[in-house]
């Protein structure tokens, strides 16, 4: 789903309409995930992580100018008053890591001016960063939404009855599409 902004992968739960009956994800092969987020360590300090929170929403819309860059979808989240993360959900690592690392892209940039900020001593605590990233295999996954609009990977890959996978998580864990690696 997308936002006016163009933002892919964000959809208003509270708004959107529920798909009736239990579905599943109908990601095909691996299934990479990203988590990636900030802390904010000192409240007062609004200069330090406003820009760096803007600057999550930057890499998102840049991301959704061009799909093949690789990311599927996302949901926004907050793990506390002081934590907000994003899961991200992507084709493959190997587009995760070219994104990541391309020069021209936001992400490199950004992590150019940490890091030199750092080495000449000015990051002061102000904002902490986190990311976990995850590549599950697929029969390493599964996913069941009952009476949900789409949401997670099923936003991310679209879904499909969980009939089609199986109506139990060993089934859906046991499925293969065919383009798996062995």
């Amino acid at each position: 789903m997308t936002l006016s902004d163009g933002v892919p992968g964000v959809s208003f739960l509270m708004f959107a309409k529920p798909i009736r009956g239990r579905t599943t994800a109908a990601r095909e092969g691996d299934a990479v995930v990203l988590l990636i987020g900030m802390r904010v360590n000192r409240f007062w300090a609004v200069h330090q992580w406003v820009p760096v929170m803007l600057s999550m929403f930057r890499m998102l819309k840049e991301l959704a100018r061009d799909p093949g860059r690789g990311l599927l979808g996302h949901v926004l989240l907050t793990a506390s008053p002081r934590t907000y993360y994003v899961v991200q959900y992507w084709e493959s690592k190997e587009k995760l890591y070219a994104y990541a690392s391309s020069p021209e892209m936001l992400h490199h940039g950004m992590w150019s001016v940490v890091n030199r900020k750092e080495r000449a001593g000015k990051v002061r605590g102000h904002v902490g960063l986190w990311h976990e990233t995850y590549v599950a295999p697929e029969g390493a996954y599964e996913s069941i939404y009952f009476d949900m609009p789409r949401f997670g990977m099923g936003a991310a890959s679209g879904v499909v009855p969980v009939e089609k996978r199986g109506r139990y998580a060993k089934d859906r864990f046991a499925h293969r599409s065919g383009s798996a690696t062995p």
